[in-house]
């Protein structure tokens, strides 16, 4: 079973010993094992010793000079590790820097794009610039892992990341640019939001603004309330007396119109404030007129002397006699004027052929207009003038109406019927009526000048 090596009968002979003899395997020998082993470990040791002999007396130094040369190029090693590493890291440092220009750059260019963006109001262009942008920085991020990676080891890799952590990207904590809006967009979100804030506003708003402002509120009455409503109360008082004016107006015309003058007069005695109340109401219409009746007459009547006699029949507040330098004698049912003569318009106090000129301005009310006229002949000179004003809707036809007024005395010089509101007529006294007080004339019927309600 066990076969000595060729080895075992050569290292006797290069040591000087005899032949080694090998003996059979026997049950001796197993008891004699140990000093089989003893005697292979001195063979052993002997040919160690004569390997030994055989090199040169320099070997046992050049062990300590292989150490130190082993040293020495170790030495050279690490400083080249650790040289790598530091030039990695400045690398890194300089990448990171570079990084953080070029986003700090992209930054302001965004900026202004955006700028620019919100004054177009486009839209599309933004998100066309965010997908480049994606697109530029996609392939960026495996080339940064990359560089980040220290190829010198995991410890160098270690130290390196100890020393210089990863500076995170400022563009992932950059805040997202907001959504531009056009400006249309931008005003309607504001008056939106003004309308919900005054929406939403609450009561208690009215009591702060109070209290910051004191000044304000001692200014103003405390009893606004109820001055408002008694100003509307006035108001509405106001317009119910104009209404009731307004009535009582309609109906005194109607009786004027549709009763002799006696009738008229007894009226007014009866009731002073009632003439009062007509001539109101009466003053008021005309005022609407574009031109008044008796200021077209006084025009005339200053052209003409001023010693010539004037009579005025229906003078109202003597407007008349206030526009003119001639002697004016005023009739009227009522008083509105100290100058004015109470009486019937049908007997005036004054003597026959008396004035010069007798005026009737919108007077010939009544049913008794004849007697008006005959008056009027009455105190009038010989070829004085007779100057009649009347509302033109009153006359159905004037030829029957002038002539009607001829037979009474008079001829007609000239008539005036361009103006909308009224006529104007100028007759001159020929002579006394040339028909009997029981002669019907049918012209002299005009309409009554009847207000209608509004």
């Amino acid at each position: 079973m066990f076969e000595e090596p060729e080895w075992a009968e050569a290292a006797p002979a290069a040591l000087g010993l005899g032949p080694v003899t090998s003996q059979p395997w026997s049950a001796a020998a197993s008891q004699s094992k140990g000093s089989k082993h003893r005697q292979l470990l001195a063979t052993l040791r002997a040919l160690e010793a004569a390997s030994l002999s055989q090199q040169p007396p320099s070997l046992p130094s050049s062990d300590s000079e292989e150490e130190e040369v082993e040293r020495i190029k170790k030495r050279p090693k690490n400083a080249s590790f650790t040289s790598a590493s530091a030039e990695v890291g400045e690398k890194r440092k300089k990448k990171c820097q570079k990084q953080s220009l070029s986003a700090s750059e992209e930054r302001e260019v965004e900026r202004k794009k955006c700028h620019k963006r919100a004054l177009l109001g486009n839209d599309s262009a933004e998100e066309e610039n965010k997908k480049r942008k994606h697109q530029k920085h996609a392939p960026s991020n495996p080339a940064q892992h990359l560089d980040s990676v220290d190829h010198s080891g995991p410890k160098a890799w270690k130290s390196s990341a100890a020393k210089d952590p990863p500076k995170p990207n400022l563009e992932s904590i950059s805040p997202k640019p907001p959504h531009t809006l056009s400006r249309k967009q931008w005003r309607n979100r504001q008056k939106n939001k003004r309308r919900h804030s005054n929406k939403f506003r609450p009561p208690q708003v009215a009591d702060q603004t109070a209290a910051q402002a004191p000044t304000e509120k001692t200014d103003v009455p405390p009893s606004h309330r109820p001055d408002s409503h008694e100003a509307r109360a006035g108001a509405l008082r106001t317009r119910m007396a104009q209404r009731l004016d307004g009535a009582r107006f309609r109906y005194l015309n109607e009786q004027l119109y549709s009763g002799p003058s006696s009738a008229a007069q007894r009226l007014f005695q009866e009731d002073p404030e009632a003439f009062l109340l007509y001539h109101r109401g009466f003053q008021s219409q005309v005022k609407k007129w574009p031109l008044q009746p008796v200021d077209r007459i006084a025009k005339d009547l200053r052209q003409r002397p001023t010693s010539l006699v004037v009579a005025d029949f229906g003078c109202g507040d003597c407007r008349l006699a206030s526009s003119i330098r001639n002697p004016v004698h005023c009739f009227d049912l009522a008083s509105l004027d100290p100058r004015v003569t109470v009486c019937d318009m049908a007997q005036v106090p004054l003597e026959d052929e008396s004035v010069d000129v007798a005026v009737f301005c919108l007077s010939l009310m009544g049913t008794n207009i004849r007697d008006f006229l005959e008056e009027a002949n009455r105190v009038l000179k010989p070829g004085g003038l007779l100057k009649v004003a009347e509302v033109s809707s009153r006359f159905e036809d004037v030829r029957v109406f002038l002539g009607a007024v001829s037979k009474l005395g008079f001829k007609v010089i000239s008539k005036d019927l361009t103006n909308s509101h009224f006529f104007l007529f100028d007759f001159q006294k020929t002579g006394p009526p040339r028909v009997g007080p029981n002669t019907q004339l049918s012209g002299l019927k005009l309409q009554p000048c009847l207000y209608k309600r509004r």
